[in-house]
């Protein structure tokens, strides 16, 4: 079998650059550099193994524990990972057979009532109500209630709410990295830390900031790869910077923050729509919020936590790695209400 390389792997297996290298860098898989060729390519032990991962991710097992399945040879390991997620599964099923038995209960009651119409606002009509007050005297509403208390227990192990930080990124100077092409975050990255130590910016600025983004935007699903990366430090605002770097003035703005570990990049997909079903903020996306404008800069940035101790760490483990998705917001305008 021909080697492969890690675009045509990406679109063949439906699996973006990013989390290639990902699974690369925590050890799942291995690429190979070819002679006169600066790109990395996969083998035919390497697409074996990218296909049982993708099995595993289907069957919603994580990461961390494909790496302990597939590193180790133990049949016993896969065995207590497996049955750890078929506990999992359980629990989810009670938990939505627990659901699906209350709202048939509900529809057994309200089909009692021939005579209620079906409306908006059916639960605030006065005969409901008085309908659940006739119910709590009686044996029934003792089912009843203690149906909802099993509901809530349902409920919170069916929808964890998305944990969201509502902050302000305050103007700043900094320091962009940009590269388009192959292995480009770690193209930026690369250029950006030798920067950050030749210049001794951790001295100079021990509050220094790191932020990512992809650059340009590839219009797909949110959290997918691109075809570029940008990367920012902040920097004091009269440093000069050497090229290929930038200087940039960041005017700050309001965010919805979401923090993950590295990996996590579906999360993206949920604080969209955290923001989209907020009645307070709105989507910002494609305010100008830089000067000079970077292309790309309308979409959101994802803030590396605890920069200053991982950049100065030579075995620093990127599977620890944490990062805030930071989604650019808005206060929605306030709605009058007519008179």
């Amino acid at each position: 079998m021909e080697l492969q390389t890690i675009t045509a792997v990406s679109k063949d297996l439906g699996i973006s650059p990013r989390m290639l290298r990902y699974y690369e860098q925590i050890g799942l898989i291995k690429s190979l550099r070819k002679e006169d060729y600066s790109y990395r390519v996969y083998d035919e032990t390497a697409l074996q193994r990218l296909q049982q991962i993708i099995i595993l991710r289907k069957l919603r097992i994580p990461v961390k524990q494909i790496c302990n399945v597939l590193n180790n040879q133990d049949v016993a390991t896969a065995i207590e990972v497996f049955k750890q997620n078929i506990d999992e599964l359980n629990d989810e099923i009670t938990s939505l057979s627990t659901i699906r038995s209350i709202i048939s209960r509900f529809i057994d009651i309200l089909q009692e009532k021939t005579n209620l119409r079906i409306r908006p606002d059916l639960f605030a009509d006065e005969s409901v109500l008085l309908l659940v007050n006739s119910l709590s005297l009686t044996k029934k509403v003792i089912k009843v209630d203690k149906s909802m208390e099993e509901l809530n227990k349902a409920s919170e192990g069916l929808t964890k709410p998305l944990d969201v930080r509502i902050i302000y990124l305050p103007p700043m100077t900094v320091a962009s990295s940009h590269y388009i092409g192959e292995d480009c975050e770690e193209h930026a990255g690369r250029v950006l830390n030798q920067f950050v130590q030749e210049s001794g910016l951790l001295r100079i600025k021990p509050d220094i900031r790191h932020f990512g983004f992809n650059n340009p935007i590839q219009h797909a699903d949110y959290g997918a790869s691109s075809t570029g990366y940008e990367m920012w430090v902040s920097i004091p605002e009269h440093m000069e910077v050497p090229a290929p770097l930038q200087k940039i003035q960041f005017h700050g703005g309001l965010y919805a923050a979401h923090a993950i570990t590295f990996g996590s990049f579906d999360h993206w997909g949920l604080l969209h729509n955290w923001v989209v079903d907020h009645e307070q903020y709105a989507n910002d996306w494609g305010s100008i919020r830089c000067t000079p404008h970077v292309e790309g800069m309308d979409w959101a940035l994802e803030e590396q936590l605890n920069y200053i101790n991982n950049v100065q760490k030579a075995d620093f483990d990127i599977h620890t790695m944490q990062l805030d998705l930071l989604f650019p917001i808005k206060v929605q305008p306030i709605r009058r209400r007519s008179v």
